[in-house]
């Protein structure tokens, strides 16, 4: 049986003699979404709170589910401020490689823009977390290779893979426009690292979301250049999704031109790197890289309304921008802050990261404890604990036991290897 993908006859989207921009524009969404398998339809929510606690005075956490794609279920620590005025923001927080909902800056950030006066979910992907066979973070379960059946395309397991993760995010924006007390036109997308090539690509197919801040990341790009690309990487949530994308790239434009229009489409977008970031290659991609890519989304957009804009950070490395006050501010701008005026963001008090973890036994590995990469941050506001690992558990140990079939890697990398030897038939 030939590729499902081999079925579908998309328009043309040559950017120079096309169909109109709204055409075009909608048929290139529709080669995304097909292509990393994004049903057309979202799966119903099913959201479920399970219990709640308070981190900090003024801030509620609720442990939840929500369903994603594959019929798997996705566990979640939601924020929020314990009194709210008028309809609040939503912010989702997309993790980079390792990270979860345990993650340093996922709760910090969680309790952060809370007391700023927004809605915050922040997640386990796929592989960690509670959705870890044996709980665990930084376990990079999904990172392992896996070979397609005889006759399905090798990149098949990493576009379902990168499907999935991109479902995940779409149905928490879901989550968040559903909620009564959050304004469903201000919700925006944090990413960093992988969150920020995963956040990039669903800010691209999502219309719903209104913001998006890419933190170490953004370098969507066709050719290394003499550097490192994710067309030549070995993640499966990278190289393969990001290589099947190539039919959107043509000899007129780049892939990460085209999604950068189509972020424009949707709304703002701040990439935020440190000019000494090496994994994501900033050094061979300075102010002269991003200022061309911006050209060309320039080009096909039609004008530079929503087209990204960037912030450096001279001498750092890789980290979780989006904490300090420019990352915070251009959020403030975008999804305006319940709580927070700019001025306060102006004048308020900042926490080192490092000095903050040493004190509240927070677990940031060795290597991004370094002063150019998170250690050094200067996270807004003060007196935010840590968070112990067994409070960011959503689901009591017997519960999880009998939900682990829709939670897990291993259930859904079973579901998928199945789905691929019905493409054989």
């Amino acid at each position: 049986m030939l590729s499902t993908l081999a079925l579908v006859s998309l328009p043309s989207v040559h950017a120079q003699a096309g169909p109109p921009l709204s055409a075009r524009d909608a048929a290139w969404r529709a080669q995304i979404r097909h292509t990393l398998y994004v049903p057309d339809e979202l799966p119903p929510l099913e959201a479920k709170t399970w219990s709640s606690f308070s981190p900090v005075a003024g801030v509620i956490a609720e442990r939840v589910t929500y369903a994603t794609a594959s019929g798997m279920r996705v566990p979640a620590i939601v924020y929020r401020p314990e009194k709210r005025k008028g309809k609040l923001p939503g912010i989702v927080v997309v993790n980079g490689h390792g990270g979860d909902k345990f993650a340093w800056y996922a709760f910090y950030s969680g309790m952060m823009f809370a007391r700023a006066g927004a809605v915050v979910v922040t997640y386990d992907p796929i592989g960690e977390g509670e959705r870890n066979i044996d709980r665990k973070s930084r376990a990079g379960s999904h990172d392992a290779i896996v070979a397609t059946p005889e006759g399905v395309p090798a990149d098949d397991w990493g576009q379902r893979l990168a499907g999935l993760m991109q479902v995940d995010v779409m149905q928490a924006v879901a989550y968040l426009g559903q909620r009564p007390e959050v304004d469903p036109k201000r919700i925006a997308t944090v990413g960093y690292s992988m969150g920020a090539f995963i956040t990039g690509i669903t800010g691209a197919i999502d219309p719903a979301i209104h913001a998006v801040l890419l933190s170490g990341g953004g370098t969507f790009d066709d050719e290394a250049d003499g550097g490192k690309s994710f067309d030549t990487g070995k993640l499966p949530c990278q190289a393969p999704p990001w290589r099947s994308l190539r039919i959107l790239g043509d000899e007129f434009h780049k892939r990460g031109a085209v999604l950068y229009t189509l972020n424009a489409d949707r709304g703002p977008m701040l990439v935020e790197n440190g000019s000494m970031d090496e994994v994501m290659d900033i050094p061979h991609r300075g102010p002269e890289w991003f200022a061309a890519m911006r050209a060309q989304a320039v080009a096909l957009h039609g004008s530079d309304r929503n087209l990204f804009t960037t912030h450096v950070d001279p001498g750092m490395s890789h980290r979780t921008a989006w904490v300090e006050r420019p990352g915070v501010a251009w959020l403030n701008e975008q999804i305006h802050f319940a709580n927070w005026t700019a001025a306060d963001i102006e004048r308020m008090p900042t926490t080192h990261i490092s000095d903050w973890a040493h004190a509240n036994d927070v677990d940031i590995t060795p290597n991004y404890m370094k002063e150019n990469r998170e250690g050094g941050l200067n996270a807004l506001g003060t007196g935010l604990p840590g968070i112990a690992r067994e409070q960011l558990m959503v689901l009591p140990a017997d519960e999880w036991e009998r939900e682990k079939n829709v939670l897990t890697y291993e259930s859904w990398k079973e579901k998928t290897m199945a789905a691929e030897q019905a493409m054989k038939r």
